[in-house]
């Protein structure tokens, strides 16, 4: 045979070859891209004029504030002050009612029930890695876990507590005093201390890592191939990687999905905090190491589990119509230019399952504290 006929036998060969040939060895060829490490990864594929923090694991160290600094004993002291129903007006809620450690540190609910069992408009997120954020709550209204912990406490909603009754009714006790006393350096009880506490033993709380954390870190082996795949689907075609970004897996940001409708609670929003007409709607991107583990998912708990949600994003949200309870002069909610329609195949969508699943890191169960007396 001659060299025009053996080439000519190749290309018929190549023609004739199943396209999932082809497939399985350019997957391969990814695949072999991502376990060589950052350096050797595709580029990611952004939206122009989009800018992203690179993926990586989680920091080991929490700064914490000048005005609050670690330590062991104030930690020890505010993991007592978290499971104590004592800090509530009715004496029957705790910070953990709405963020229990056997449920991802979340309440598993579509919004938290608070005090008198009123039912709140708004969806208990985890509180893993929070010592990580810069603006908490969903809205971005505070910038600090100490903020956070005094609105939570004196919510009408949550634990519609009286602070300084709180305290006196701390010191009262036949235990805090002391714990007080150790941690501060005497027996005042505030409730300055009890939220610095508090925020103290939150900051503490941190995931383990995760699989992707250790392929990230150079385990070649540590994620699947399934999983690597959905990593490229997650930086290329499905677009999380827009929003999802940086070690928390979260652009900090606020963004509008067509979730916020009169049926579903809280409709306004980052708009609240700034009255700018794109903030209509609009709340924190979720950090997904731990989102992924607290379901039902968004800020009201619209979406039950993973499927759904990747179900949602794949079809591009949808557009507000106007609200039947929306005053004139708040704006309509407008879907962030970021959400589109995907188009991602039943693989494709259980390969990025697969990835996101990876995530998630194993949650150390603390002991918990015993009831003080």
């Amino acid at each position: 045979m001659n060299y025009i006929n053996s080439q000519l036998l190749v290309l018929v060969l190549m023609i004739m070859m199943p396209t999932t040939a082809f497939a399985e060895n350019e997957t391969m060829t990814l695949i072999e891209q991502y376990r060589q490490g950052v350096t050797h990864w595709p580029e990611a594929k952004l939206d122009a004029g989009v800018e992203v923090q690179p993926l990586m694991p989680l920091p080991q160290q929490i700064e914490f504030p000048l005005d609050n600094p670690f330590s062991e004993e104030k930690q020890q002291l505010g993991k007592h002050l978290f499971f104590d129903r004592r800090l509530s007006q009715s004496q029957q809620i705790a910070c953990a009612s709405c963020h229990d450690p056997d449920l991802a540190w979340a309440d598993g609910r579509r919004k938290a029930i608070g005090h008198n069992r009123i039912q709140g408009d708004i969806n208990s997120p985890s509180i893993v890695d929070t010592g990580l954020l810069k603006q908490l709550f969903w809205d971005g209204r505070v910038n600090s876990l100490e903020e956070q912990t005094l609105a939570s406490w004196t919510n009408p909603i949550e634990m519609a507590a009286n602070p300084e009754n709180a305290a006196k009714r701390l010191a009262k006790t036949a235990s805090y005093p002391a714990l007080f006393k150790t941690a501060f350096g005497d027996e005042n009880i505030t409730p300055e201390r009890i939220v610095q506490a508090i925020a103290t033993f939150v900051r503490t709380v941190r995931s383990s890592p995760s699989d992707f954390d250790r392929f990230m870190e150079g385990k070649q082996t540590a994620l699947t191939d399934q999983q690597i795949r959905g990593l490229h689907l997650f930086r290329t075609k499905a677009r999380c990687i827009h929003c999802h970004n940086g070690p928390l897996l979260s652009d900090n940001q606020f963004h509008h999905l067509g979730t916020s409708f009169d049926q579903v609670g809280n409709f306004q929003g980052r708009y609240k905090m700034t009255g700018k007409a794109e903030d209509v709607g609009a709340f924190r991107t979720p950090a997904l190491r731990t989102g992924i583990a607290s379901p039902p998912y968004m800020h009201n708990g619209l979406v039950t589990d993973l499927d759904m949600l990747l179900a949602m994003y794949n079809m591009g949200w949808w557009q507000n119509a106007k609200l039947d309870n929306k005053t004139d002069d708040i704006p309509t909610a407008q879907l962030s230019p970021l959400i589109k329609p995907l188009d991602l195949s039943k693989q494709e969508l259980a390969d990025l399952k697969a990835f996101l699943l990876g995530l998630s890191s194993h949650l150390p169960q603390p002991l918990l504290p015993e009831e003080l007396p």
